[in-house]
């Protein structure tokens, strides 16, 4: 998978694809918090996250207290967003 940035038109499709993310205010990172219903799911959750992004060699910036899970995707080597983080954007929403 490429490590190319996305184009401004690629960005605003995966934005358009899940509304739930939102551009970071320097363009170069998705955002989005995630609220579960106590600690156990949200670990849960970065569980399977964390199991993907080690296979795919792609790694979110994460924070989590309690049941919140506050995610960021962006590729450094692209300094911004890239097809990686399209597909982890796919695969994390999938999990919910």
């Amino acid at each position: 998978m490429s490590n190319s940035r996305l184009t401004d038109a690629e960005v605003s499709a995966l934005l358009s694809e899940f509304p739930d993310w939102t551009l970071r205010e320097d363009g170069k990172a998705i955002v989005r918090t995630f609220r579960f219903a106590d600690f156990n799911e949200a670990f849960g959750f970065m569980t399977r996250v964390a199991i993907y992004a080690d296979k795919a060699d792609h790694h979110p910036e994460w924070f989590n207290v309690y049941n919140r899970v506050e995610m960021t995707l962006t590729t450094h080597d692209a300094d911004g967003l890239s097809a990686r983080d399209a597909a982890m954007a796919r695969v994390i929403e999938g999990y919910l």
